[in-house]
């Protein structure tokens, strides 16, 4: 079965908008185990515009599930995940100014560095994965820099405006599946997933684990974080037949 991974950032983006105590990630995080959540995931950023790092230290004593932990490939990130020793580490590209992260990591283009890092990484006991685009060489290069797993960037099948432009994107999102596969590497998916939108990516043949937070969290302000992942962890199992 797939596993899911639900991501908690934009509770914290709640809390943040105030400057407050609520609501709380770690809450967020108990409620979405209860609900079947595989994994919790949270994408610490540079400029700590939602989860912070107190968050990260509490969730650490508190998941009892994956914790995997987004960050971006800087010297400061890779201290921190190396301190703090999540289940896993997911390689994420960044940029300041952008609202969400906005594709896959360059592995191609910064092959040393990422390397240096996935190695590091790997030392310190981490599994590690690298999110990136469908794309047949960056998925080379992140098996031959020694990555466990890869994450394939669905926004773009997410994002498409028509039902042909969509198509086009999934096609792309099979066609990297098997070639992850191929390489012999775990295959993830994440990123503008929704509850209407999640199903084909569920169907493709090898997915392990989906990565899902902004519908997630959108849908919990109406029914409550547990039943929230409920309905997320149904559909992916009926897709699954």
């Amino acid at each position: 079965m797939i596993l899911l991974g639900v991501n908690i950032d934009h509770v914290a983006t709640v809390r943040q908008a105030r400057q407050t105590i609520e609501p709380d990630p770690v809450i967020a995080a108990a409620e979405a185990e209860a609900g079947g959540a595989d994994q919790i995931t949270v994408h610490l950023r540079e400029d700590r515009r939602h989860i912070q790092d107190y968050d990260l230290d509490k969730l650490m004593d508190s998941v009892t599930v994956k914790l995997n932990l987004e960050c971006a490939c800087t010297d400061e990130m890779l201290g921190i995940a190396c301190r703090h020793k999540p289940t896993q580490v997911c390689l994420v590209p960044e940029k300041r100014q952008e609202v969400t992260t906005e594709g896959g990591l360059d592995v191609t283009g910064n092959l040393e560095r990422i390397k240096s890092a996935v190695a590091q990484l790997k030392d310190s006991g981490i599994y590690v994965s690298i999110f990136i685009d469908p794309d047949e060489k960056q998925i080379a290069n992140a098996k031959s820099i020694g990555a466990d797993a890869v994450e394939l960037h669905t926004g773009c099948y997410a994002n498409a405006e028509t039902e042909q432009s969509q198509q086009d994107e999934l096609k792309k999102l099979q066609h990297g599946s098997k070639i992850t596969l191929d390489h012999e590497l775990r295959l993830d998916a994440g990123h503008g997933l929704t509850y209407t939108n999640v199903v084909p990516i569920a169907q493709i043949p090898g997915m392990a684990e989906l990565n899902i937070g902004h519908t997630i969290v959108s849908r919990s302000i109406f029914v409550g974080m547990r039943s929230a992942v409920k309905e997320m962890k149904s559909i992916i199992e009926k897709a699954q037949g």
